[in-house]
């Protein structure tokens, strides 16, 4: 990996072959080009101008850094002289380095004036937009439009492609990287924002339409770079396109905003579900998180050309859990998440000052006692927080017109204080789908981390009862 420091250059000329009559482009950010390698040959595959806007981290751009790990594909590279990009060596690629030479009185006048100048315009300018925007806002229905000018798009998306055409790309190509990050720009680019549809410590997740199709668009708060960093790096690195986990689409940062798009789900969360609908026996089966049902997304490793590693969620609820059309779930918010990677046997914790959700902390978590260098430590507290969620499934689950009504795991306290759990009513004990799911929740909570079920275990449980109930998964 090749880390790269943008220095700032107001007239800098770069190579580009689709823009003007001279094929050329000025920018305040860097030249770009993508270069395609197989074996000894080499073609340029796209010459442009990258604003410093654009450039997201300022120290390490994604746009700058290698998408694959292959002798073939497609290569990024940036560099910020005049013309570099036009007949790019990749193995000298130079970064020039100016001292500026000391400024005189009046040039030390100017420089500093002029912001004075700037900063007094720009108020004027903040307070003219925000009083439109305001104005805009109420007449609009909350509909926030961003689609840039169609001029400035890129054209690596052909008119008519589909996001499940460029998904069917993306996993049958073997990169294991996701959708080149230019393209996950273009996509991000023109998506236009329908209607906030939540909330939450990380920021905002709105509908938004794509070509027609609509995408949910996570838009982070400044102060949780960390959580769509993090997001960003396990989807980027790690090929996570599984049905039990939100289909993740783009990444990208547009001016001081961090967005993360994925697959719409219409019926929102577990917990919005749950609070709106009972569910019936096939219902509540269906509606387990997955993971615990088929071929884990979670917990197991997969090794290969892709080299996914085990991951393990760290804050599973049922606000984490997202409820699809056809009625299964499917994970989401990986924000805190852990990897394992059995070669080396390293666990990738990122620094982040977010912690999990008290109410789903397992007790070895909420007494700070859980091994943090043992991986099987954080897949046991992901079990026991994945128990209460099988309560909150279960308690809506209607038999002959009862159910019990919508509660929080621990509605009655604040956190788990004397190794209490939450209360399993006695008419499940008369329904066998119930008994089994009490006994599945009852082993999941186990104090000892050691004692709890697997995933595996879970599955086959689950398996077992979906055949006893005749149910097709």
């Amino acid at each position: 990996d090749r880390s790269m420091r943008v220095h700032k250059t107001l007239t800098l000329q770069c190579y580009c072959e689709r823009c003007s009559a001279n094929s050329s482009c000025t920018t305040d950010g860097v030249c770009f080009v993508a270069i395609r390698k197989s074996g000894s040959r080499q073609t340029t595959e796209r010459s442009m101008c990258v604003h410093e806007n654009e450039l997201i981290p300022r120290d390490r751009p994604f746009i700058c850094a290698p998408s694959v790990k292959h002798e073939t594909g497609i290569y990024p590279m940036c560099c910020n002289t005049d013309y570099c990009n036009k007949n790019p060596d990749p193995s000298v690629f130079p970064v020039p380095t100016e001292k500026t030479p000391p400024l005189g009185p009046v040039a030390l006048a100017a420089v500093i004036a002029g912001p004075v100048c700037v900063l007094c315009l720009l108020l004027v300018l903040a307070f003219y937009v925000c009083h439109s925007a305001g104005a805009h806002h109420h007449h609009h229905h909350h509909r926030v439009p961003n689609e840039e000018d169609p001029s400035m798009d890129h054209p690596f998306i052909t008119v008519g492609t589909t996001l499940k055409d460029l998904i069917y790309d993306m996993t049958t190509s073997g990169s294991g990287s996701g959708l080149p990050l230019l393209v996950q720009r273009t996509i991000a680019r023109t998506i236009i924002l329908q209607e906030s549809i939540g909330k939450g410590r990380f920021g905002e997740v709105w509908r938004g339409k794509w070509r027609g199709e609509e995408v949910a668009v996570k838009i982070f708060s400044s102060r949780e770079e960390r959580s769509w960093f993090r997001e960003a790096e396990i989807y980027q690195t790690v090929m996570l396109r599984h049905e039990n986990i939100l289909g993740f689409i783009a990444i990208t940062g547009r001016g001081t905003q961090l967005w993360l798009v994925s697959d719409y789900h219409e019926h929102g969360s577990l917990f919005d579900y749950l609070n709106r609908y009972t569910v019936t026996v096939e219902g509540m089966i269906k509606t387990v998180p997955v993971h615990c049902q088929r071929p884990g997304p979670l917990h197991m490793e997969i090794v290969g050309t892709q080299g996914k590693p085990a991951i393990a969620h760290r804050d599973l609820k049922s606000k984490n859990i997202l409820v699809k059309k056809n009625g299964t779930c499917c994970i989401a918010d990986l924000g805190l998440a852990v990897r394992h990677d059995s070669a080396t046997d390293t666990i990738d914790i990122a620094p982040n000052h977010r912690v999990g959700t008290k109410r789903y902390m397992a007790p070895e978590v909420l007494d700070d006692s859980i091994n943090m260098k043992h991986f099987e430590s954080f897949k046991r507290a992901d079990i026991y927080a994945m128990g209460l969620v099988f309560w909150e499934i279960a308690s809506r689950c209607s038999m002959g017109g009862i159910h019990e009504d919508y509660q929080l795991p621990y509605y009655d306290l604040v956190v788990c204080e004397q190794k209490l759990r939450p209360n399993i009513p006695n008419r499940w004990q008369s329904c066998e789908a119930l008994r089994v799911m009490a006994k599945i929740m009852r082993e999941c909570w186990y104090a000892n981390g050691a004692a709890r079920l697997t995933a595996l275990r879970i599955k086959k449980t689950l398996s077992q009862l979906s055949q006893q109930e005749g149910i097709k998964m």
